[in-house]
């Protein structure tokens, strides 16, 4: 690996660790495996809008094959999270989630013109550049990736009631770095 990459590496996990701590302390519940894992899926849907339109299907397909156990164990995460909140509307949740993801990031790619490859071909350099899932995850947690809605991924305290129940969707807007 070459000092650049280290280097590069370095700073991205170091502002992943100040980022990750600063979110523990700002939340309430603290930091939640769902939380983690809407994180990562933002970010591999942002780099596959990314890699569909500025045409760089491969350095995608890098950051799958490198990253797959990690990525199929988030996507288990976020399975049990839709699961456990919406029953027998997880399939659909999830689905729309996932819909309104590339959405959102394929509006601002739209928004962004000519300069959004400029902008985001970066990220493909920066993810190659980390070496476990830990600095994955670091990673994800230092960038500000757009998301469609805010999802409450606190535990929930038991309730009497057996139907679960629909947490808020609240928009948000986000701004890139």
């Amino acid at each position: 690996m070459s000092s650049f990459s280290r280097l590069l590496a370095a700073g991205v996990f170091a502002a992943g660790v100040l980022h990750s701590s600063y979110s523990l302390a700002a939340t309430p519940c603290g930091h939640s495996s769902a939380h983690e894992a809407f994180a990562v899926q933002a970010l591999k849907s942002e780099l596959m809008v990314t890699a569909l339109s500025c045409n760089a299907q491969e350095r995608y397909n890098s950051f799958v094959a490198k990253f797959r156990s990690n990525l199929l164990n988030e996507e288990q995460k976020l399975n049990t999270y839709f699961r456990s909140t919406y029953g027998r509307s997880a399939q659909r949740e999830h689905d729309d989630y996932i819909t309104q993801l590339a959405n959102v990031q394929s509006e601002k790619g739209l928004s962004a013109g000519t300069i959004f490859c400029q902008q985001r071909m970066a990220m493909f350099d920066e993810v190659n550049a980390l070496d476990t899932t830990e600095d994955l995850s670091n990673y994800t947690e230092a960038k500000d990736i757009t998301q469609p809605a805010s999802f409450e991924t606190c535990a929930a305290p038991a309730s009497n009631s057996s139907r679960p129940s629909r947490p808020a969707r609240r928009t948000r807007s986000t701004r890139r770095a």
